[in-house]
This record gives structure tokens, C-alpha cells and sequence, in this order.
């Protein structure tokens, strides 16, 4: 079992930076993949990035690669996702999820735990 707590969020102008946090739970951390994903008010759950197990794999969203880096240091079971040139429609919660497979996916259904989530605002 995997706990994991989001941490970072918060309001913030269009342009600028935010970094989530995310600490996990339980002494296998290294072995997941770890994803981030978001919702905003009234629209599905969607992929943002994603990360495998030794940061050498990641894969992001197209609406914001170039603008978030996601990494991870495994030695703090912690995962971060760097989110720079803040726009407004970046506005949502923002969840991190553990995925105990192999392949670094884009998918809700691979990952098998999830975060409570942290609300991210970017005003125009």
C-alpha cells in the first residue's frame, strides 16, 4: 500500500512558477512510476506528465511540455512537477498517482494509487 500527499499548490499569476510536491509512503517508492495528473471545474481528469524509475523516462502532456518538468528523488520517496509560464487554463486540482507497473503510461486506469490532490489557481 501506498500513501501519497500533495503539496505546493496554490494561486499564482499567469506567467508565473509553482512547484507540487509529492512525498509517498511505504520503502518501494523507487520501483513506481509516478504520474501527475488534473481536473478542473467541470471537465474530466486528464494526463499532465509522467515519470519512471529512475527519472530517465518521462512523457508529458502536450498542453505543457516545454513548460513543466516533472522529476524525483527517490532517496525522499518524493516526486516534484516544476510548472512554469503559468496559464490561466492551468488552473485545476492536481494529483499524483503511483503506478507499480513497468511502463511509464498516460493512462488513469494504470496507476494503482492516488493522492488527495492540491488546488493550483493562475489568475489572468
Amino acid at each position: 500500500q501506498v500513501q501519497l500527499v500533495e503539496s505546493g499548490g496554490g494561486l499564482v499569476q499567469a506567467g508565473g512558477s509553482l512547484r507540487l510536491s509529492c512525498a509517498a509512503s511505504g520503502r518501494t517508492f523507487s520501483s513506481y512510476v509516478m504520474g501527475w495528473f488534473r481536473q478542473a471545474p467541470g471537465k474530466e481528469r486528464e494526463f499532465v506528465s509522467a515519470i519512471g524509475w529512475g527519472a530517465g523516462s518521462t512523457y508529458y502532456a502536450d498542453s505543457v511540455k516545454g513548460r513543466f518538468t516533472s522529476s524525483r528523488d527517490n532517496a525522499k520517496n518524493t516526486v516534484y512537477l516544476q510548472m512554469s509560464s503559468l496559464k490561466p487554463e492551468d488552473t485545476a486540482v492536481y494529483y499524483c498517482a503511483a503506478d507499480r507497473g513497468r511502463r511509464v503510461g498516460r493512462f488513469q486506469y494504470e496507476y494503482d494509487y492516488w493522492g488527495q490532490g492540491t488546488q493550483v489557481t493562475v489568475s489572468s
